[in-house]
């Protein structure tokens, strides 16, 4: 059984989704960052950076529990256990791994600044608008190259690079990316919602959206943008 610690962000979804893919025994447990759920000390011993997910695989390693955040190292885990989606040819491995990474290292953080500067922040900074909404802009520009030849992110196989990167790309119509400018991303984007496991991941994360929002209800949400704040409450909550 997987226990995946989580909310439905984009890196939540991506476990949901692999979870879905290979077949595993699963369950959510719902982790609310906006009540700052992800900064309890039992949330901490799971994910000791208070970021969700994590999982906790009661059939790990050598037979007992294990634990494991960060949503890229988790698919990469999940891969191994079940043999899927990660190829076994050496230089189609390498491949996934790399783009894995690109998603890790560039799609994830600058969509989210983007996403944080375009609706969250308190004041209307335009410089920093432009510079995370042009990068995001270059990062799907990146995918449709990639995918000009290839059906698939890492090449002829779905794998957990795909399975990463899509639901980062979902909001690419608030960025101007349409068929028109960006085919090879949008039939990627097409394949990728219709596949099954996807479109359950689809419908059970607006599923834990509306459960999460109604036991959030008389409950005071935390700032989870203030970074000063929440460096307190890792303080507080580890006693350092």
């Amino acid at each position: 059984m997987i226990e995946l610690h989580s909310s439905p962000t984009p890196n939540g979804q991506k476990v949901m989704i692999m979870l879905e893919e290979t077949g595993l025994e699963w369950k959510h447990v719902d982790v609310s960052i906006r009540l700052g759920e992800q900064f309890s000390p039992e949330y901490l011993k799971l994910s000791p950076n208070n970021k969700i997910p994590a999982i906790v695989d009661t059939e790990g390693p050598g037979g007992g529990p294990y634990t494991m955040m960060e949503s890229g190292a988790i698919l990469f885990y999940l891969a191994e256990k079940t043999g899927k989606f990660l190829p076994k040819d050496a230089r189609k491995r390498y491949d996934t791994l790399q783009w894995l990474m690109f998603q890790m290292a560039h799609v994830g953080p600058m969509f989210g600044q983007a996403n944080h500067f375009n609706n969250y922040a308190k004041e209307n900074i335009q410089y920093a608008k432009d510079r995370y909404n042009n990068e995001s802009v270059r990062l799907y520009r990146v995918l449709d190259n990639r995918l000009r030849d290839k059906p698939w992110i890492a090449g002829d196989e779905y794998t957990i690079a795909d399975i990463a990167t899509y639901p980062w790309t979902k909001g690419h119509a608030d960025r101007g990316v349409d068929k028109a400018g960006f085919p090879n991303f949008m039939r990627w984007f097409e394949a990728m919602e219709a596949r099954p496991a996807v479109q359950r991941n689809n419908k059970m994360a607006n599923e834990i959206r509306a459960r999460m929002a109604k036991a959030a209800e008389g409950k005071t949400p935390i700032n989870m943008y203030d970074t000063k704040d929440n460096a307190a409450r890792l303080s507080r909550a580890t006693g350092h």
